[in-house]
């Protein structure tokens, strides 16, 4: 058994000792997996810059009973009006959500124990347990989490939105929420995710997000992650795409001690596009890790990815972004885009955008910068009477807009942006 596996032993025994036997299967396998691997260290390349080996060496418990949450609590944080599914410290409840029957969406455990076959064929098989570490410990000991079918040819009216929130009980606890999206040939539909914490606790969230994409469907997939300053956060989020299918993602991260977000989409057909941006803000001694990897394993596609960061104080963030173009990936058209605004000394990236592609007649670039506030241009708007911290202000408002306005939904956009700009207030004092 590898280091930190012992910590979790506990919780996997307990979570793969029921169900069906698909999925009791399925839940050994990923322990055994987990066991065998344990927590990652730095001396593992995928994991250098990223200190999670204390995760090892602490006893995590499962969540007790959790605190209360007020109706009015989920309402203060939602960023959309349509449909909603709340999760306390990993377990749905049906009390603070609205999924109208007009959509396919229920709990994780209600789906497998009501039979659902989607459940079965992709739960586990498309962000596999041998991705990551933790994606195996999470099939090995997730709670609960979300489904979500979007039948062929439909459109959800509105985003779902989930609410994944950690109470006072998650304190010392391992919280491993999974989402599963489906949409099926010519669907269309959004799906709003945050992570928030409602108190100030050292917990451990293990966030698995499986995304199917059936031929011609269309996703967009929006994850705020701003958990308290104590928490540890890892992610995975795994898209599978068929042909000329669209998945858009946009990622903020604000919050955690240290949170990892693995994203990871396979285009399986010919005429897919998938398009990944995201932000990073942090402050004091915070840690944003963000590993993306595309696999274009068909040709003539199109893959986008802009990912941009500001850092305060002595906070870090890693940024590592792989695409990977098979032989048969003709006319595979990728660029990816990683720019980072150090706003102290103390502050450091680690940035490292990399292409494998074995194919010849293709148009792929990435680049990474790393920098501080253009002085000139600073002067330039104090010449104008504008006064130096709103000058600042202005500058990197600007600087992280550009991925803002890629989220697509206005009264998300909006919300995030407000997110945003607290957090920037706090970082500049």
């Amino acid at each position: 058994m590898q280091v930190g596996a012992s910590a979790f032993a506990a919780l996997a025994d307990a979570a793969t000792s029921s169900g069906p036997a698909w999925l009791v299967a399925r839940r050994r396998e990923a322990a055994a997996r987990f066991a065998e691997v344990g927590v990652p260290s730095t001396r593992d390349e995928e994991w250098r810059f990223t200190p999670v080996a204390p995760i090892a060496t602490t006893a995590w418990t499962a969540v007790g009973a959790s605190t209360p949450v007020s109706a009015a609590d989920v309402a203060a944080l939602r960023l959309a009006d349509g449909p909603l599914a709340v999760l306390v410290d990993g377990v749905f409840v049906a009390a603070l959500s609205n999924l109208p029957v007009s959509i396919q969406a229920s709990s994780l455990q209600a789906a497998i124990a009501a039979g659902d076959a989607a459940v079965e064929t992709h739960l586990g098989t498309i962000a596999l347990p041998t991705a990551t570490p933790f994606s195996a410990l999470s099939l090995a000991t997730f709670t609960d989490g979300v489904v979500l079918h979007l039948a062929a040819g439909t459109e959800l009216a509105a985003p779902l939105e989930i609410l994944h929130l950690t109470t006072a009980a998650a304190d010392g606890a391992l919280v491993a929420p999974r989402v599963l999206i489906t949409a099926a040939k010519a669907a269309r539909g959004a799906v709003v995710e945050q992570f928030v914490s409602l108190a100030d606790t050292v917990h451990l969230s293990n966030a698995v997000t499986e995304v199917v994409l059936g031929e011609a469907s269309w996703v967009e997939h929006i994850r705020v992650q701003r958990e308290g300053a104590r928490a540890w956060h890892v992610g995975y989020t795994h898209a599978h795409q068929a042909r000329a299918s669209h998945y858009r993602s946009f990622a903020l991260s604000i919050g955690g001690k240290v949170s990892r977000h693995n994203l990871h989409a396979r285009l399986a057909g010919e005429q897919v596009e998938t398009l990944m941006y995201g932000l990073y803000l942090t402050q004091h001694e915070q840690l944003a890790d963000t590993h993306s990897a595309i696999f274009h394993d068909q040709p003539n596609c199109n893959s986008w990815e802009v990912y941009k960061g500001v850092l305060a104080d002595k906070s870090r963030a890693v940024f590592n972004g792989k695409v990977f173009v098979e032989p048969i990936a003709q006319k595979t058209d990728a660029k990816q885009t990683n720019r980072n605004l150090l706003l102290s000394d103390q502050a450091k990236v680690d940035t490292k955008p990399q292409l494998e592609i074995f194919a010849d007649d293709v148009k792929c670039t990435h680049g990474a910068t790393v920098g501080r506030l253009n002085e000139q241009q600073r002067y330039y708007l104090q010449t104008r009477g504008i006064g130096g911290r709103t000058a600042q202000e202005l500058l990197i408002w600007a600087f992280a807009a550009e991925v803002l306005t890629e989220v697509t939904i206005p009264a998300v956009r909006n919300g995030i942006e407000r997110i945003v700009r607290d957090r920037l207030e706090a970082m500049l004092g």
